[in-house]
């Protein structure tokens, strides 16, 4: 792995919230991905299953986690398993954990190889009577392919059916929305090297530039800065590609006049940052793209100073509806008329902001949170509202990472990316 080692009682912490909130007699078992085909030999690059990354922080395919806390033998109640490795393996696929790496990663004394999976489960469920499955119901879902976790469920109630069922996500959806210094520290990582990635292409960009030559010089600021790469699918989005809100083309010509919306973030150690910025191809915002850009700008310092412990998400978004509602009034994008006349379901500003304000993130980049739980210290969102304008040829979006605090705002951290238009022209020209 490119990043550095992460402390292991991270992961530690992690598994003791986790087993203090399972059922009496019950065991929990995590599954690593798959390595998805491409074709013929081909296969995409692995990427670890959150969950079990971060219960164990083992970065590896065919990773097993099984947790029993109530198992009457100490080395029952939490075991990794893993796919053995040997010097041939070493040298055709590269290192492999080996048990006593496994052990030096995670904090899990008891590592045993993969082929001993079944007898040792088998031991296990003959002292439980529940057994929590590891489904993903995130309301973001909307997952077609077969999964590893899913084979393994399949098989685990076929094999076990006189067993309770109980669903791990309830659990980690409220403990992994929660994070950890260590886990903030992780995702400030992220920013930071977001940041490089951005104040280089601040003076890469001009009139004649390719949104794919931009891409280029993001991801290698990232990789060189111990990133895998983009957290997310880079949108780079000059002109009227703006406003197409998951524009990934990457493949236009950036023309002087125009503005050119980022939405690109690094991750790191498998944490991520997401970023939105907007900045002017010849350096310069005209008035009207300057004032757009800073009624975006106040909607996003307003919308974050109301994230704070207590606040409910969904009374969030109406109160940033209201904010995002005077912009547009202020720039004659609506008229009272309209507002009078709305459809509350689809309120007038969602003609120019369609999208929501925050999301979870952490691990994944629309993480894991119970939306209808009262906002925490500690959790993270973005803040990124947008005003899009396909008439007027484009589009902005401004978007930091926050975490919320125990008291006061939340602390950005993205605080060090510039954001100001006028600082972006300064940086661009000098």
């Amino acid at each position: 792995m490119k990043y550095h080692q992460i402390d292991r009682n991270l992961f530690i912490k992690n598994r003791k919230k986790f087993t203090a909130a399972m059922k009496p007699k019950s065991v929990a078992v995590f599954n690593s991905n798959d390595i998805y085909p491409v074709s013929a030999d081909s296969t995409l690059p692995f990427a670890q299953h959150r969950d079990i990354f971060y219960l164990t922080g083992a970065d590896q395919e065919e990773s097993i986690l099984l947790l029993c806390p109530d198992a009457p033998y100490e080395h029952l109640r939490e075991i990794l398993f893993l796919r053995e490795t040997n010097e041939h393996i070493a040298v055709w696929e590269g290192e492999k954990l080996t048990k006593e790496r496994a052990t030096d990663v995670s904090g899990i004394k008891n590592i045993v190889w993969l082929k001993d999976f079944e007898k040792v489960l088998f031991e296990v469920m003959t002292y439980c009577d529940t057994m929590y499955i590891n489904t993903n119901e995130h309301y973001r879902s909307a997952v077609e392919t077969q999964t590893r976790e899913d084979r393994f469920v399949k098989w685990w109630k076929e094999k076990y059916p006189a067993h309770q069922v109980a669903k791990s996500n309830p659990i980690l959806q409220h403990i992994r929305s929660v994070k950890e210094q260590e886990e903030i520290d992780l995702i400030q990582q992220a920013c930071n090297i977001t940041e490089k990635g951005f104040r280089r292409i601040l003076g890469f960009t001009k009139p004649g530039v390719w949104e794919y030559e931009i891409e280029a010089e993001l991801i290698h600021e990232f990789i060189r800065n111990r990133s895998k790469g983009f957290a997310y699918g880079p949108i780079i989005a000059s002109g009227n590609n703006a406003n197409v809100l998951h524009y990934v083309e990457n493949n236009q010509e950036c023309k002087a006049g125009d503005l050119i919306l980022f939405d690109v973030a690094a991750e790191y150690a498998n944490y991520s940052s997401d970023l939105s910025r907007t900045i002017p191809v010849s350096g310069r915002f005209s008035q009207r793209q300057k004032d757009v850009y800073n009624a975006v700008l106040n909607v996003k310092n307003e919308a974050t100073k109301l994230l704070t412990p207590g606040t409910l998400w969904k009374e969030y978004h109406v109160e940033v509806g209201r904010i995002m509602t005077s912009e547009l009034l202020g720039l004659g994008l609506l008229d009272k008329a309209d507002v009078q006349n709305e459809d509350p379901a689809w309120p007038a500003y969602k003609k120019y902001f369609m999208h929501g304000t925050s999301h979870h993130m952490g691990l994944d980049t629309h993480d894991y949170g119970l939306l209808y739980q009262p906002m925490e210290p500690n959790m993270v969102f973005t803040v990124e509202p947008g005003i899009y304008i396909p008439a007027e040829g484009f589009g902005i979006r401004l978007e930091d990472n926050v975490v919320v605090q125990p008291s006061g705002e939340p602390f950005n951290l993205m605080g060090n990316i510039p954001i100001e238009a006028n600082e972006i022209e300064e940086l661009m020209n000098a």
